[in-house]
């Protein structure tokens, strides 16, 4: 989560949480779905990224923005780990948000015969519930292949190379070789982890709603576009805008 959203969060425990509480609240004041038909609380932001593209922050500015919660792979695979967490974090929901989790679940192509399949499909409940209450920005971790189009917007930072490894070697303090190496061995493992587990390629473009040139952009209005889309998706609600375009983008933020 976001410690400037979340009020100051000092660490992952005191993160998770303060998450399960949200979650508990939301799931207080909804009303009772219709059997067999459940709708998330609101939208969730999947951001896929290139390494060095800055689409770390760019999450988190959306986040901030937005008021919304940031989880990244380190806070996703600790509340999947966290037996304790994990119990709480579906009792929590309800019954039709359960049910939804699990159908969602069962259609993911995680061969059964991958030596990880248990921790993967830990993450992949853990982020389904978040993305049944929704109002969430969640930066990799597979998110874009495992939450549904109808209630997410799936977002792809990029941006070129050379600015990728001048980028990374100024903000970890690399030298232009290192660089260059830690960008490429990144790229790789990301891609390598959505191809293994979902069957995909993170290159593919039509699967996401906004692909961001990073460095053409701006990390700032980057930013913006993707909370201006989130909103929009907000505004139309629901599932039952499935297939359709963004119609309108709300009026730009002050």
């Amino acid at each position: 989560m976001n410690p400037d959203v979340s009020g100051g969060s000092t660490g992952p425990a005191d993160e998770g949480r303060g998450f399960l509480e949200s979650l508990q609240r939301a799931f207080a004041r909804q009303p009772v779905h219709s059997p067999g038909r459940f709708v998330p609380l609101g939208p969730t932001v999947a951001v896929s990224r290139e390494a060095g593209s800055r689409g770390g922050s760019i999450a988190r500015s959306v986040a901030k923005k937005l008021a919304w919660d940031f989880f990244d792979q380190e806070f996703l695979e600790y509340l999947a780990q966290e037996k304790h967490l994990a119990k709480e974090l579906f009792d929590a929901l309800d019954e039709s948000a359960v049910a939804w989790v699990d159908d969602n679940l069962h259609r993911l192509p995680i061969h059964p015969d991958l030596g990880e399949r248990g921790s993967i499909v830990d993450v992949a409940r853990v982020i389904l519930a978040i993305g049944a209450r929704g109002k969430a920005v969640i930066l990799g971790r597979g998110a874009g292949c495992i939450l549904p189009p109808e209630s997410t917007l799936f977002v792809r930072v990029v941006a070129p190379l050379a600015d990728r490894i001048v980028y990374l070697s100024q903000f970890e303090r690399r030298t232009a070789e290192d660089a260059a190496r830690q960008v490429r061995l990144r790229d790789e493992s990301r891609t390598r982890f959505v191809e293994t587990y979902f069957g995909r390629s993170p290159d593919e473009l039509h699967q996401y709603g906004l692909v961001l040139n990073s460095s053409a952009l701006g990390a700032e209005l980057s930013a913006e576009l993707i909370v201006r889309a989130a909103q929009a998706k907000a505004a139309r609600g629901g599932d039952g805008n499935k297939g359709e375009p963004l119609a309108t983008v709300p009026e730009p933020i002050q």
